[in-house]
Order: C-alpha cells, then structure tokens, then sequence
C-alpha cells in the first residue's frame, strides 16, 4: 500500500475527503517524526512501538577486497510491533 492508497483508504473509513485524510496523514507523520529525531521513543497501544536506537562503530570486511574498514556510528530506526498487532497477524497461534 503507497501512501495515496493509505489516504484513499482513511478517507473512504472516515467518510472525509481525500484531501483532509492527507492532512491528517501528515500531521500524525510529521509529529511522529519529529519526535524521533529529538530522541523519543513512540509508543502506540496496540499498534506498536517506533524508537530510535544508536548504532556504534565497528570493524567489518568488504567482502570484495577482503580489506578491514570501519563503519561510522550511525542512528537506525526500530519498530516492534504491539500484541494486539501481532495476534491480527497470527490468528491461529
């Protein structure tokens, strides 16, 4: 699902236009964001949780060459989804 399918889809549920479901869509996307790059850990009940988690350097191979190199330290987003997300994903376990 692209995110135009996502917004025809709110609003066809919420019974809005397509141009206030996008509004909405990126008013929740841009706080979710915003959120994360100032260190938040975003926690949806039921949905799941998006947090950010700081990846440190560290020595690896280029698998070509056979050269040692060193990643930079970087920041990778994580999501772990909630139990009631999981159990609509399993329904048989």
């Amino acid at each position: 699902m692209k995110k135009n399918d996502l917004i025809a889809a709110i609003a066809a549920k919420e019974n809005c236009t397509k141009k206030e479901a996008d509004k909405a869509l990126n008013l929740v996307l841009d706080v979710i964001s915003e959120a994360l790059v100032a260190g938040e850990k975003i926690s949806i009940t039921g949905f799941g949780t998006f947090e950010v988690h700081e990846r440190p350097a560290r020595q690896c191979k280029n698998p070509r060459t056979g050269e040692v190199m060193t990643t930079k330290p970087c920041k990778a987003l994580t999501f772990k989804a909630g139990k009631t997300l999981k159990e609509s994903l399993n329904p048989n376990e």
